[in-house]
């Protein structure tokens, strides 16, 4: 591909600046908490008509809990090429009606907005991506497919199947994320995130008439916590955290019942086998009492695996086409990025460079958001790279 390329892209998405801006304000506009699948009409109506000016057929996947995924293809696609998977979503973790209260603004380079970073900014440049490789009539080696869940804040339930599925049939898997930090890191690697609730039950009796008849689950509760406290390590990366407790009906009562709720991070999908094997492990030390224990690790880490390495730098001497000396990093949340990287070569973290996911502060550079929407169209049009299977 010649340096010429990168420039008349640069060139093409500099000058669709105030599209840009005018499509960002019409997704954030458009509330979409995860939390109420019901007021997601209008932001898959404004998805919907920008894909479709693209020459794509979009489905809307309904699900068994409202929840609606669009899912995009080219009309005039050819058929039995190798696929690339644009992924991101349009839910975000504000209620309805913030946007009255911070509402979009433009101040010089800086945008800001609820669910501008976190992540409408990323589907804003998808949509310019394919717009200037159709309007600069750039090679596609590898089909487009587009993706936009409703549901990844709150951990992807019913579209988790989904991208598993696209994961298996596409070369590689494009997850325009925010960038991390000041430098505008890509995403090579997150951590594998697990959720588990331990119960204990115990037997309750009357504290000061007949304690010994009791068997405490807050006592119980205390040995399980000291316990899951230990499989930290700090060494590997591995995070395990007690973040709430419940549990008993008096203070003159034995506790019947206790219930923690554990979140763990793991760097490897190999030491998440193993935490998740051990806290299932867990067995009672007090006498009398059950443990019930439930969860798992709901998103495995996303690793930096050789095809993943072989996709990030592509990426990086891409960026140097635009300018750009590209970073990359390993993120502490996780991202549908975590599905797709164990079944195809991954890039998160492609979306805008900014600050403030899920914060009140939250904005993005628009300058830097119009240099990786170009470098999202350059990955596009890049035949796969090695080590990357089409």
């Amino acid at each position: 591909m010649r340096h010429s390329t990168a420039d008349r892209l640069l060139h093409y998405i500099r000058g669709q600046k105030a599209a840009m801006i005018d499509l960002l304000r019409h997704l954030v506009d458009a509330e979409s908490p995860s939390s109420h699948p019901e007021a997601h009409r209008l932001v898959v109506s404004v998805l919907t008509s920008a894909l479709n000016e693209l020459g794509f057929r979009v489905r809307v996947l309904w699900t068994e809990k409202s929840h609606e995924h669009i899912y995009a293809v080219r009309t005039d696609r050819t058929r039995h090429q190798p696929a690339q998977l644009l992924l991101g979503h349009y839910d975000t973790v504000w209620p309805l009606g913030t946007v009255a209260n911070r509402p979009f603004t433009v101040d010089g380079n800086v945008i800001r907005g609820p669910g501008s970073f976190d992540m409408k900014g990323g589907l804003t440049q998808i949509i310019f991506a394919l717009k200037a490789i159709q309007e600069l009539n750039l090679p596609l080696p590898m089909e487009p497919v587009v993706f936009f869940n409703s549901d990844e804040e709150i951990g992807s339930r019913t579209s988790t199947k989904y991208v598993r599925a696209l994961a298996k049939s596409v070369g590689r898997a494009f997850v325009l994320e925010p960038a991390m930090g000041d430098e505008g890191s890509l995403k090579t690697a997150r951590k594998g995130i697990g959720r588990f609730t331990i119960v204990v039950h115990g037997k309750a009796a009357h504290a000061g008439l007949d304690p010994e008849a009791g068997a405490s689950a807050i006592l119980e509760l205390s040995h399980v916590i000291q316990a899951l406290f230990a499989l930290n390590d700090a060494s590997k990366g591995i995070t395990v955290n007690v973040g709430t407790i419940d549990g008993g009906l008096q203070p003159n009562v034995i506790a019947a019942y206790g219930q923690a709720v554990v979140d763990v991070r793991v760097t490897t999908a190999a030491d998440g086998d193993r935490i998740e094997k051990a806290i299932h492990g867990i067995q009672p030390v007090t006498s009398g009492v059950r443990l019930q224990i439930e969860g798992g690790i709901g998103r495995p880490a996303m690793e930096l695996t050789p095809r993943n390495n072989a996709l990030w730098l592509q990426a990086a001497g891409l960026g140097r086409r635009l300018g750009l000396n590209l970073q990359h990093a390993r993120a502490g949340g996780g991202s549908d990025g975590n599905t797709t990287s164990q079944y195809t070569a991954t890039l998160d973290g492609l979306g805008p460079v900014g600050h403030g996911a899920h914060a009140e502060h939250e904005f993005l550079y628009l300058d830097k958001t119009l240099e990786r929407t170009a470098l999202l169209a350059l990955l596009l049009a890049a035949p796969p790279s090695r080590g990357v299977s089409p």
